[in-house]
């Protein structure tokens, strides 16, 4: 298991040792160490966290907007999607402590054990650091997010940005070439967009359309400059 001091620095954060453990102990590997405290708890914490965060930065930067729009906008950047994207840049899925049976099927990559875990780990900062070191923490993370959501919409779809940006560009054809492992009741598939034959971004996710959408993300952001977009998001190619 990978030194966790590296994964602090990328956090920016101080985390007690026995809570960072907990916040990156799955249930899986709980059960299998005879029933050990999972991350649970934490991420429950996490989950309230990080809504709060990003809603009071949403209420009070756009004054404007109707509950409608802030909603959406929340939702862009809270999604288990976003937040997986958040915990692969951050490298987080080699530090989870994950049973046997999730390290088969390549537990570390799922978008839903590395959602929760990100959760996990602001809840472990709100109990070591506190609440403004947490709401720090939310928006260092989610900035990028909330930046993209500002200037390409809330929802954005990506596969249809990028059928205009490459139409407009004549790029050529736009394939998806799709990959899944794992058993049946626990795939991980794995999405690479070709545009013209040429290979621009990989996605990953527990359904071919979330691949898709994230290969699709992490190719957008490619072809189009980083000033355009904002900061690189947090669904960059691994």
């Amino acid at each position: 298991m990978p030194s966790t001091e590296e994964l602090l620095k990328r956090l920016g954060v101080s985390i007690d040792p026995e809570t960072l453990r907990l916040a990156l102990t799955h249930r899986s590997y709980a059960y299998e160490h005879g029933g050990l405290p999972t991350n649970e708890r934490l991420e429950f914490l996490g989950d309230s966290v990080l809504g709060y965060a990003v809603t009071d930065h949403l209420y009070r930067t756009y004054p404007d907007l109707p509950e409608g729009d802030l909603a959406k906008r929340r939702s862009a950047v809270v999604s288990t999607r976003a937040l997986a994207g958040i915990a692969r840049s951050l490298e987080v899925g080699q530090h989870i402590l994950l049973g046997q049976g999730e390290q088969l099927t390549h537990g570390a990559d799922k978008s839903s054990i590395l959602a929760d875990t990100m959760e996990a780990l602001i809840g472990a900062t709100f109990l070591s650091e506190g609440p403004d070191a947490a709401g720090a923490l939310v928006m260092r993370l989610v900035g990028p997010l909330l930046v993209d959501v500002e200037q390409l919409g809330a929802g954005t779809d990506w596969k249809t940005a990028i059928q205009e940006i490459a139409a407009s560009r004549k790029l050529g054809a736009i394939e998806y070439v799709i990959v899944g492992s794992g058993p049946d009741h626990a795939r991980v598939f794995e999405a690479t967009l070709n545009i013209g034959k040429t290979p621009y971004g990989t996605g990953t996710g527990p359904s071919k359309k979330e691949a898709e959408q994230e290969a699709a993300a992490v190719s957008y952001r490619a072809l189009v400059p980083a000033e355009a977009v904002g900061p690189v998001g947090p669904v960059a190619s691994r």
